[in-house]
């Protein structure tokens, strides 16, 4: 079906117009909101060595753990989809930022294995709903040539989760305090809502007079050509990625040799060099096309997940860095031209929409992959971790997958 459904043409919404200091603060309480989830849901995966010893979990049961944000985040991806264009895009985000605060909390104070599992059950269900939030209000707010470079500056948030959020809370929690990371984590969403609320303008272009039934726009939203494509991409890279991901520490513990606090200094070094690389990626995706700089991308990641998954043991962090810093930089830089491109195909009179789906299929993929990567994987009888080197090679063949897929995706706006 063509963008034109139920034979009316879709209305079409325009960027407010704002100033440039306007923007730079739209942009850097976004890339606050962002940097608040990424760390959330960053710092469970460095935390699995210790987590594992201290509740006495198999890696298949850390598995578990972190793919319960995940599933959570897609099931609420879905119910949001039903409301969130009938909504100021403002009153959404802060509501669903308040409540991943208090989630965090929980995390914090959770004293039992399967109380932590709810918490981040909990976390998922409203962390994993702002990326499409913030992501929405980068469609409406800024136009199709200029949205991979601010798509790349809120992305950076990632680099400052991994240089300063995720080394900060694996220094706190080495010291047997796994706790605190996330306690601290909650009282520093306090000023981001306080800032957000300041800075965030009303955003209701999008919301018509005439009030469609819930399960009419989802309808809509799922039937737009453009859409499906988008859908099947962004699983399929989130596939690519996540089978590897969650296990990379454990990994790194296990088998390479490192320490848990050498941890901090593999995100702190790739996160520092991916703060100038995603920017970058993003004017270039801008500048010499969004499909054609993600395919660099991908490519160039092939053999960054391959040396990942497949390190020798070396018991010393400088030989790793190198390695660990590239796969930082690839991985994470493909999203960059691919979220671009992802919300380019949205049709803007239902960007919330997509947006929610968009996001719940790839929280979905993410807790799908992190299942089917630990099925790839047991525990040795010396402590080391066995099939990481097959998930390297099923990663890659999904990335090329993906790079198929994104031939055939074409911008609506």
């Amino acid at each position: 079906m063509s963008d034109q459904t139920a034979g009316r043409p879709l209305a079409k919404t325009h960027p407010l117009q704002l100033t440039r200091w306007q923007e730079r603060g739209v942009l850097l309480v976004l890339s606050a909101v962002q940097f608040s989830h990424i760390v959330d849901f960053m710092l469970i995966m460095p935390l699995g060595p210790q987590l594992m010893r201290l509740f006495g979990i198999s890696p298949g049961e850390f598995g578990v753990l972190v793919s319960a944000y995940s599933f959570t985040a897609a099931i609420f991806g879905f119910v949001n989809a039903l409301y969130v264009d009938r909504m100021n895009r403002k009153t959404v985000l802060l509501a669903f930022f308040a409540l991943f605060a208090l989630a965090t909390l929980a995390c914090g104070l959770a004293p039992t294995f399967a109380t932590l599992l709810l918490a981040r059950a909990a976390a998922g269900a409203f962390g994993g709903s702002l990326n499409a939030i913030v992501q929405s209000i980068i469609g409406d707010l800024f136009p199709p040539d200029r949205r991979g470079a601010a798509t790349g500056a809120v992305a950076s948030a990632f680099s400052l989760a991994s240089i300063a959020g995720v080394p900060i809370g694996i220094v706190v929690a080495a010291s047997g305090h796994w706790q605190y990371p996330f306690l601290l984590l909650a009282v520093l969403c306090i000023p981001v809502w306080l800032y957000a609320r300041r800075v965030v303008p009303d955003v209701t272009a999008h919301v018509s007079a005439e009030r469609s039934h819930p399960l009419r726009n989802l309808h809509e939203t799922l039937s737009v050509r453009s859409h499906q494509i988008s859908f099947v991409f962004g699983i399929v890279l989130v596939l690519a990625g996540f089978t590897v991901i969650p296990y990379i520490s454990p990994y790194q513990v296990a088998n390479v040799g490192i320490s848990d606090s050498d941890l901090a200094w593999i995100y702190l070094v790739g996160g520092g060099a991916t703060f100038f690389t995603q920017r970058m990626i993003g004017r270039w995706a801008d500048t010499h096309g969004k499909q054609r700089v993600f395919t660099i991308m991908a490519l160039a990641s092939l053999a960054p997940i391959l040396i990942t998954t497949h390190f020798p043991r070396v018991g010393s962090v400088l030989w790793l860095i190198p390695f660990s810093t590239l796969f930082f930089v690839f991985v994470s830089g493909r999203f960059v031209p691919a979220m671009a491109m992802i919300n380019g195909s949205s049709t803007p009179r239902l960007r919330g929409s997509f947006m929610s789906v968009s996001s719940s299929l790839q929280s979905l993929g993410m807790g799908i992959a992190t299942i089917i990567g630990s099925a790839f994987l047991s525990k040795l009888p010396n402590g080391e971790i066995a099939g990481y080197g097959s998930v390297g090679w099923f990663a890659c063949a999904l990335t090329l997958v993906a790079i198929f897929i994104s031939r055939r995706m074409k911008a609506v706006s």
